[in-house]
């Protein structure tokens, strides 16, 4: 009897042997799952500026491969509206071409800050394909040359018609077609819209009196569209048609765009090299990191260049959250960089990336 009960013992002794492991397995797989259903609830809302679009839209689809449990959305309704909502909390960040001003900063109670992610130039693009009515004579060459004051005039619509003498004179060779000037211009509250109007107030008296520089102006003349997308798409249907917009949305729809004349007087077409020539000159102060180039000095600058910002709140009451922001943030300013000559864009320099790093560690302390 006693070496029957011991035998009972023995057996269920080794059952609990080797369910204690097989339990302890069973826990481990329990809490992986929990952290990973926690990790997989990390969701992101970012809106505001369309300059940089194409290369967010890069960046959070290639970050979302890597780490399938954080989710970005990003949303692309022009600067203003994008720092409006961060204003309002409605986003967890939000991007502009102009940063944002002390006035606005006053206004977010969690504080803000503002990095610069990427940078790129606005260009001139036109439309100048062959209309029916058209001499099969007019020949058109792929970049044009504008000279500063031709450009600002029209926009200002003292120039209307392609074949101006003033174009002429400065495309000899070329056979302009008798073809009136549509221009398009933004319809939001635009950080593009900005940039392209501080630039022509710093090179024209007449505009800055007339027109001035902000994110919305009114304009002398041309059609509205809203975003770089919206512009872009009027500017390929109207023959004639001249707009601002970021140069990858130029590139991606095959526009030809004007090589502008700088403030030494040569004719600078958007290119990496250029626009970085502009970029190296461009000083961040280290309290914001914000700062322009209106009118570039260098001979090979291209004119009209600027940072594109990504603004984060400095507190994040969901802490999980802010540091899902600042491990993006450090991923787009090394790996994401790599991203940016392929679509356009211009990557940081060294000491930009130090400066964005140093800055986006006071994002959720």
């Amino acid at each position: 009897m006693e070496q029957k009960i011991s035998i009972s013992a023995q057996l269920q002794l080794n059952k609990c042997v080797y369910l204690l492991p097989l339990i302890a397995i069973l826990l481990s797989i329990a809490s992986c799952t929990t952290n990973n259903r926690n990790i997989k609830h990390i969701a992101l809302v970012g809106a505001g500026a369309s300059f940089p679009a194409p290369l967010y839209e890069r960046w959070l689809s290639d970050y979302n491969q890597k780490n399938p449990n954080v989710e970005i959305n990003y949303q692309a309704i022009g600067s203003s509206a994008g720092v409006q909502q961060l204003i309002e909390g409605t986003v967890d960040f939000a991007a502009s071409d102009v940063g944002i001003t002390n006035e606005q900063a006053a206004k977010i109670k969690r504080g803000v800050i503002a990095l610069p992610l990427t940078a790129g130039s606005i260009v001139l693009a036109y439309n100048l394909t062959p209309v029916a009515h058209q001499s099969p004579q007019v020949n058109v060459a792929n970049t044009l040359r504008l000279p500063r004051q031709v450009y600002v005039d029209i926009f200002l619509g003292k120039i209307t018609n392609w074949n101006h003498p003033r174009i002429a004179a400065a495309n000899p060779g070329v056979s302009l077609p008798d073809l009136p000037i549509q221009v398009v211009h933004r319809t939001d509250g635009s950080g593009t819209t900005s940039v392209l109007t501080q630039h022509l107030s710093a090179i024209s008296p007449e505009w800055k009196s007339k027109v001035g520089a902000g994110k919305s102006v009114a304009w002398q003349v041309g059609i509205g569209g809203k975003g770089n997308e919206g512009v872009t798409a009027l500017i390929q249907q109207i023959p004639g048609a001249i707009g601002y917009v970021e140069y990858i949305y130029a590139k991606q729809n095959k526009l030809p765009v004007a090589a502008l004349e700088n403030k030494s007087g040569n004719y600078i077409t958007p290119t990496a090299k250029s626009v970085a020539q502009t970029l190296e000159k461009v000083k961040l102060p280290a309290n914001n990191l914000i700062a322009f180039i209106a009118d570039p000095t260098d001979a090979q600058s291209y004119p009209i260049v600027t940072y594109t910002w990504l603004l984060t709140y400095h507190q994040y009451p969901n802490r999980v959250k802010g540091q899902a922001l600042k491990k993006f943030v450090n991923w787009a300013v090394i790996d994401g960089q790599k991203s940016s000559l392929e679509l356009g864009y211009i990557p940081l320099s060294k000491k930009v990336v130090l400066q964005v790093q140093t800055a986006a560690k006071k994002i959720a302390e």
